[in-house]
């Protein structure tokens, strides 16, 4: 006699699997179903009681016992047959892949993108592999092998053969002397003019700012100095950068620690930055230059400072004149330091460090790998 069909012994995972699928899947479909049926099976309920339970036949439960048996939780999703043959095979759909994933320019056409029916016009009339197909399915394959319709966007691979020394030396003064280490770096150009933003408005009615090409106001800086231990942020206007004015910057910094004790400030390659009177200055009052690698400004800690800065005192504004934009700025970093841990300070920052992530395409604090 033959031994009745049972589903062998479930594993830890496949158990936790299963026991997901029936309780939070759709009763209706073809996953639960089967889900169920595997469970019964293999907690010993015989084949008949199961498709009594389920109303299916009871070829139907070994089919699914069996196909459990032989390919796992694979069996979960059923393998239809039937219907037309396939005219597309994976290795057409890995040349269609390729095609869609290489520029035009490099197959002989005289443009730089892909549209779906220029994608299928060449397949179709390529001399070297010709695949037919239609630009519904073509739009299907793209999107099962996650290739969709995205912006180009570019970056500046750092060329400092110093890379990997000046981040180890950023990242071990920023862990050890965090109550000593200071960020320096200029923002802007910063012009009079109106600048887009967001804010809350009656449905259809938005805030409307005035368009204007005049620009006779010139541009200004800020140099701003931030305080990693004190999360402190402040900053002077300037209508120019420069070595002098990096100096007044740097010596407001070493007021801040007038203990006479080493500090080290943070700053990116810019030559104004780096001068020999600065770097005279910097020897003689034991304060040490940490510079970012070359196109790698996103080391400086201040950068993710400018984010809100930019939030909450350029975006969504008009100002008239640059005395004005001035006392703006100058009344939000007071605000900013009274409230340095305010829950939309530290929101506008998370945000600015992530877009500063996704844009150099890196983790904080460490190159992409190659």
């Amino acid at each position: 006699m033959a031994e009745p069909v049972r589903a062998r012994r479930l594993t830890e995972d496949e158990g936790r699997t299963l026991l997901r699928i029936t309780r939070r899947g759709k009763h209706e479909s073809i996953r639960v179903r089967r889900a169920m049926i595997i469970m019964a099976s293999a907690s010993g309920t015989p084949v008949p009681a199961i498709a009594r339970l389920l109303g299916a036949h009871e070829d139907t439960v070994r089919d699914v016992i069996h196909a459990f048996n032989q390919r796992g939780l694979a069996a979960l999703d059923p393998r239809w047959a039937g219907g037309r043959p396939r005219l597309i095979n994976h290795d057409d759909e890995r040349f269609i892949v390729a095609t869609a994933t290489t520029r035009p320019g490099k197959l002989g056409k005289p443009f730089t993108r892909w549209s779906v029916r220029k994608l299928a016009d060449h397949l179709a009339r390529n001399p070297l592999r010709r695949v037919g197909i239609g630009r519904e399915r073509l739009r299907q394959i793209l999107r099962e092998h996650d290739i969709t319709f995205q912006r180009t966007r570019t970056w500046k691979e750092s060329t400092d053969p110093d890379l990997d020394a000046k981040l180890d030396r950023i990242e071990h003064v920023t862990s050890l002397f965090p109550q000593r280490c200071f960020a320096f770096d200029q923002f802007g150009p910063l012009s009079i003019r109106p600048h887009h933003g967001a804010g809350w408005s009656p449905r259809s009615r938005p805030d409307r700012l005035p368009a204007t090409y005049t620009r006779t106001h010139g541009i200004r800086y800020l140099h701003g100095c931030y305080s990693l231990g004190d999360d402190q942020l402040w900053g002077v206007m300037r209508r120019r950068k420069g070595g002098d004015r990096s100096l007044t910057a740097l010596k407001s910094i070493r007021a801040a620690r007038p203990d006479g004790a080493p500090i080290y400030v943070i700053m990116d390659n810019l030559s104004a930055n780096k001068t020999p009177k600065i770097r005279k200055w910097a020897a003689r009052n034991n304060v040490e230059l940490c510079l970012t690698p070359t196109y790698a400004s996103w080391t400086n800690p201040i950068e993710a400072q400018f984010g809100p800065l930019r939030t909450f005192t350029m975006s969504n504004s008009n100002h008239p004149n640059h005395t004005v934009l001035t006392r703006r700025i100058q009344a939000y970093l007071r605000w900013r330091n009274a409230n340095a841990r305010h829950p939309d300070v530290l929101a506008a920052q998370r945000k600015e460090r992530a877009r500063i992530r996704s844009e150099r395409q890196h983790r904080w604090g460490r190159p992409r790998s190659a």
